[in-house]
């Protein structure tokens, strides 16, 4: 039984359109420079790409989620799928191409829990528009549409602009940082950059809250309705068309930033789709992300709906636990 038919019409329904890989993950001391061999210290291969990602966080997060998604007939794709299946996400619109690798990224995470990530995209790369008219009627019943920028832009731009049209709200989470047009950005409710995306997008430097709040509203002012720039350790920072708001980052200790953008996207969505305000919504996503960030793996390391309110309980009983927005 899909995830669809076993949900119940009640549950918020969210279609992620994107990337699925299989994430080859090197813990290393150190990242290496160019030209630089850096022994590693452990070795693990974990479903991940940012769209399978998102799908897995809002799935376990409580949402129904579609997927859809291209992946090679290859192994790799073979547990990719199994993945997505084991958290009860619908995989019915996942297409098998047998004609492209399904994709790979190479990651490796340093003892600060820093990464950096090369991704080759296989069959990623050929998701077109004819995969997402066959989605046209998950899209239009959908309460939120996730979107990322490791799938075509041309297909970014036209699923965003179909689900526009229906009534869904788009999260669009620009990673991998692109250039993107007016069109796209105007079909875009919620904008979820991080630091570098933002600056990217926005054509100024981001270093602290003060200037992603610069660039924030310069985006806002391009398109969407609301613009959340993820902080890392320091938060997030909401400019939105009611609200806007520096929300403190939650102190843990990071094993491994891997997803933690994804889970904050997803959990955003999850938010946003039961009717919280964009403020609260990125309230709860920063803890999901804090949460993630202290475990190994992408999809591995990302949290279930009934961790998070375990997790928000110990935070509120710890004797330094308030938060000071401005």
């Amino acid at each position: 039984m899909s995830a669809s038919e076993s949900a119940g019409a009640d549950r918020l329904r969210i279609v992620v359109v994107g990337s699925s890989n299989t994430d080859l993950v090197v813990r290393a001391p150190a990242i290496p420079a160019p030209g630089e061999t850096v022994l590693g210290t452990s070795f693990m291969t974990a479903a991940g790409g940012k769209g399978a990602n998102q799908a897995v966080a809002a799935a376990r997060l409580g949402a129904s989620v579609t997927f859809v998604g291209r992946v090679g007939t290859d192994n790799f794709g073979d547990a990719a799928v199994q993945a997505l299946e084991r958290e009860m996400i619908d995989v019915r619109l996942v297409e098998r191409d047998a004609e492209a690798a399904s994709g790979v990224a190479f990651i490796v995470v340093n003892d600060a829990g820093e990464n950096a990530i090369a991704v080759a995209p296989g069959a990623n790369a050929r998701l077109d528009e004819r995969q997402v008219d066959r989605a046209a009627d998950a899209i239009r019943e959908a309460d939120v549409l996730l979107l990322q920028l490791e799938i075509p832009l041309n297909v970014v731009r036209y699923t965003a602009c179909m689900a526009r049209d229906a009534g869904a709200r788009v999260i669009l989470n620009p990673a991998p940082a692109s250039p993107l047009d007016s069109e796209l950005l105007a079909a875009v409710d919620v904008l979820t950059p991080n630091q570098g995306e933002a600056a990217m997008l926005a054509g100024r430097p981001v270093g602290g809250v003060e200037e992603a709040r610069v660039a924030a509203r310069a985006l806002r002012a391009a398109g969407p309705t609301d613009v959340v720039v993820t902080l890392g350790e320091n938060g997030a920072l909401v400019e939105g068309a009611e609200e806007q708001t520096h929300l403190p980052g939650v102190r843990v200790q990071s094993v491994d930033s891997t997803a933690a953008g994804d889970a904050f996207s997803a959990a955003l969505a999850v938010g946003l789709g039961r009717g919280e305000s964009v403020v609260y919504a990125a309230r709860y996503a920063t803890r999901v992300a804090a949460l993630t960030v202290t475990r190994a793996g992408a999809q591995p390391s990302l949290p279930t709906a009934e961790e998070v309110e375990a997790f928000e309980r110990l935070e509120a009983e710890a004797p330094d636990s308030d938060e000071q927005e401005g």
